[in-house]
């Protein structure tokens, strides 16, 4: 049952048991299964509200949330988050919260009542149910230009710090809140699973198998920078986009820039052509064989999205007998389809961290997933290279952190970053140990518009300097030219720190990744 403020708020706090008293009534008899005060602007008034339904029904689940607003000019808080959570908590709130926030308001007061004791020995539960924010006037409306896929990313970072309660306000609609949903299950992905030691037969293939598989392996296994390009593969089945994807892995392997061409595998949860199949069309295209060998070192990301247990192991043995063998795992996004598409629902049975175990400690030592052997053969062996990734600029860097450790642990090879446009945000890798060797994601920006999409990604963080110099270019060109300056800016910046190689995207087009690695590494 829901609660607002009055129309005034300026009410005496004394009073406000004759405003309220009939209507919590109501909703206490008839059964509600909670109490949610919204959307006050005075912590006055909602201190009192929560002391008064606590006294008219003890027992009652209470959820308190509060419009917090931070002044523009100042980024002050209007009304104290502090004040509000601890008083909302001495009254006997089960849940206080904020609501009706821009989103980067309800993270901030997330950042500003953490070490609060209540909320850091988890005596209160924590909600956060923004409204879209960034609200605009269009025609006769305000409205937001958010999508729903924003509001999915912040969702899985609202859990990352502890929410337990979350949802949307204003302007937050049911395909937002069914992203929210969907991220929120990726989050969780793998929480339940215990990646049990295998009875140990024999070794995991070692280094020196792992040579076999590729430039790229050699080279991160040798200490030499090594250079990694990210490819999306086709969608549809237009024969002239994959002859334009083909014909650039071409000339990516003629320039001899590369040594290795990841693909994506359902990017952004859309459906696209599978990594292995991509994989086979350009082999046939360009005649790479089993006796001439691949030019680049194929690396498809593998989400654990799409496939149970069973079918993660299929897969990876069938990438084996294909010639496959680096694979990047990575946790994946739920699936994202049109409001005609068929439901399609994502699995998440493990998470990135349980797949680079399985496959170090298990199919790298010859053995299923069940530690069952993988053949009568003397070596039934497999010997992939295993490839994780790393958000150096994540909200919660602890965690983040913490993962980075385990997925060492487990057994990876290589670590990719996503893209990092701040040096200073590098600084987060001396802690880390040098080995295996962390890759630094460099991404070419192709416009000012998709500058800023960049910068609402939890995760990434565009700097105001740079979005300052894409605004001041309005063609389409010079824009496109600064985003490859800036790339090539940060790979000799890179290469001159010692870092071990990069991971280059160009999400817009293709076009700009020759040229860019050209200038950066002459």
């Amino acid at each position: 049952g829901s609660i607002g403020p009055t129309r005034s708020g300026t009410e005496d706090p004394i009073g406000l048991e004759k405003i309220y008293r009939e209507q919590l009534s109501v909703l206490i008899n008839e059964g509600v299964d909670a109490v949610l005060l919204e959307t006050f602007r005075s912590i006055e008034h909602a201190l009192a509200l929560v002391a008064l339904a606590k006294e008219m029904a003890p027992g009652q689940p209470l959820v308190a949330e509060m419009a917090l607003r931070m002044k523009p000019e100042t980024l002050e808080w209007e009304q104290d988050p502090r004040v509000f959570v601890q008083g909302a908590h001495d009254r006997g709130a089960d849940v206080v919260g904020v609501n009706c926030c821009a989103p980067w308001e309800a993270t901030a007061f997330l950042d500003a009542i953490r070490d609060l004791p209540q909320v850091r020995d988890a005596r209160v539960m924590i909600s956060a149910m923004p409204n879209a924010g960034g609200f605009q006037r269009i025609g006769h409306r305000y409205m937001t230009h958010v999508n729903s896929e924003y509001m999915g990313k912040l969702a899985r970072t609202f859990a990352s710090k502890g929410v337990h309660l979350i949802g949307g306000c204003c302007e937050v609609h049911p395909q937002h809140l069914t992203e929210m949903s969907n991220y929120l299950h990726g989050f969780q992905a793998g929480e339940g699973t215990v990646v049990h030691v295998p009875p140990r037969t024999r070794p995991t293939a070692g280094d020196d198998a792992k040579l076999a598989n590729g430039p790229f392996s050699r080279k991160i296994k040798a200490g030499q920078f090594a250079v990694s390009v990210e490819t999306l593969p086709p969608r549809g089945t237009s024969k002239s986009a994959l002859a334009a994807k083909i014909e650039f892995v071409n000339e990516l392997a003629d320039s001899g820039l590369a040594d290795a061409l990841d693909i994506t595998d359902g990017s952004r949860g859309i459906p696209l052509v599978p990594p292995a199949d991509f994989v086979s069309a350009i082999r046939e295209e360009l005649s790479w064989t089993r006796e001439t060998g691949d030019r680049l070192e194929f690396i498809p990301h593998f989400s654990t999205r799409d496939l149970n247990s069973m079918g993660v192991q299929s897969r990876l043995i069938g990438y084996y007998v294909r010639r496959i063998h680096n694979v990047l795992f990575i946790t994946g996004d739920p699936p994202k389809m049109s409001p005609g598409y068929p439901r399609s629902t994502a699995v998440f049975d493990l998470d990135s961290i349980s797949m680079v175990r399985y496959t170090h400690a298990y199919l790298n030592a010859g053995l299923d997933l069940g530690g069952e052997s993988l053949g009568r053969g003397a070596d039934p062996r497999t010997h992939f290279t295993i490839g994780s990734g790393f958000e150096p600029e994540a909200v919660n860097r602890e965690r983040e952190l913490e993962r980075l450790k385990r997925k060492i642990d487990a057994g990876s090879d290589y670590i990719f970053t996503q893209p990092v446009f701040r040096r200073e945000a590098l600084a987060i890798l001396d802690s880390v140990p040098t080995r295996p060797p962390i890759l630094i994601g460099v991404m070419i920006l192709g416009s000012l518009e998709q500058a800023q999409r960049m910068a609402q990604v939890p995760g990434v963080v565009v700097p105001d300097d740079l979005l300052d110099r894409f605004g001041k270019y309005e063609s389409p060109e010079d824009q496109l030219k600064l985003g490859q300056e800036v790339a090539i800016e940060q790979i000799k910046r890179i290469r001159e720190q010692g870092r071990p190689g990069i991971y280059l995207m160009s999400p817009a087009s293709h076009k700009p990744v020759i040229p860019v690695l050209k200038a950066a590494l002459a």
